[in-house]
């Protein structure tokens, strides 16, 4: 394996901000991993997988270790259900697709998210309706200071919205590099009840939909709705949906009567951060190469050669106007470096 000098990150993240790493290795197998972490004098370390959730806002004085170990297979299966394993630098959407080929469901809503397997787990992600929570088994990760190989089960990963045990507790001390999840082959529990989906399911004719249905529904609904990173620099969604109190939404709901809102299991209200965008006027406006998406408020794009400190005023311009209108502070879903 052999560690690069000045390399541009432009590649490696989905916004495109062309920033350099001081020092660049891409990591195809465990053992490489396990090797350099046991190398002696090691500069500071910062791990890179598909860059579609990472925002740099300046040069990486660090070794980044680009993971890129490949592999998926079916390990454990039953006439009901598989288990399957995924190396960390398997591709998400093709990994959603290759499920359904092997006739199985569980991830078809969350097809054509970007981003790679390894770094799933560290946000949870989700989308219309599903987590990767609901379907994880385990993970394999490597301890950075050891080198040694653990095994995290599914309790042991403190899964929230949008959360895990590797964004606090475990945050730059453990590696995943392969993931299991446990999947349906009969009895599928199949995940329309967003109108998104129902609408376009309806809209095909599909009265009784395979999980192959509904994945291709996200598909043309994520397409329709979000720029592809290959041709617009963007990161998905910027900022999470916040949850509120129920009194502040009832609050908020006698002033903007519009306001939407999803009761949570426990307590508090979800409001879509994009429609707050939205009503504080910042869809579709550009400020030189950045900006924010015509028909999805909550993507912040790259229009060419936009810088991510350019990126990160505008996005902290958004959560100054929202918190000044409605009282409410937008996290970003983002790591921002």
């Amino acid at each position: 394996m052999q560690i690069q000098k000045n390399v541009s990150l432009k590649p490696y993240n989905t916004f495109g901000i062309d920033v350099p790493a001081s020092h660049f290795a891409e990591i195809d197998s465990v053992s490489t991993l396990q090797g350099i972490l046991a190398s002696k004098d090691l500069p500071d370390l910062f791990i890179l997988s598909g860059g579609s959730n990472l925002l740099l806002t300046g040069p990486l004085d660090s070794l980044v270790l680009y993971i890129n170990i490949p592999g998926k297979e079916i390990i454990r299966e039953t006439p009901e259900e598989a288990v399957i394993r995924a190396m960390a630098g398997e591709n998400w959407h093709e990994l959603v697709l290759w499920t359904l080929d092997q006739g199985l469901g569980g991830i078809e809503n969350l097809a054509l998210i970007p981003g790679k397997a390894g770094t799933a787990p560290i946000q949870n992600i989700g989308a219309y309706g599903v987590e990767l929570k609901d379907v994880f088994e385990a993970c394999e990760a490597i301890e950075i200071e050891t080198g040694a190989l653990k095994r995290f089960e599914r309790e042991q990963c403190r899964f929230g919205y949008r959360d895990s045990f590797f964004k606090r507790a475990g945050k730059g001390k453990y590696i995943i590099v392969s993931i299991e999840l446990r999947l349906s082959r009969k009895n599928h529990r199949l995940s329309t009840s967003y109108g998104a989906i129902s609408n376009e399911l309806q809209k095909r004719g599909i009265t009784r939909p395979t999980p192959s249905d509904i994945a291709q529904a996200v598909i043309s609904i994520r397409q329709q709705k979000l720029p592809d990173p290959s041709k617009l620099g963007n990161s998905g969604s910027f900022f999470k949906n916040p949850v509120i109190s129920n009194s502040h939404y009832a609050s908020l709901k006698e002033d903007f009567p519009e306001i939407p809102g999803y009761p949570q299991q426990h307590d508090g209200v979800k409001v879509p951060a994009g429609w707050l965008i939205e009503h504080c006027g910042f869809k579709g406006i550009r400020s030189g190469d950045a900006g924010v998406h015509q028909r999805q408020a909550l993507v912040l794009v790259n229009y060419g050669n936009a810088s991510g400190m350019d990126l990160l005023n505008l996005a902290q311009n958004i959560q100054e106007a929202v918190l000044a209108k409605f009282s409410i502070t937008l996290q970003p879903e983002v790591n921002i470096i």
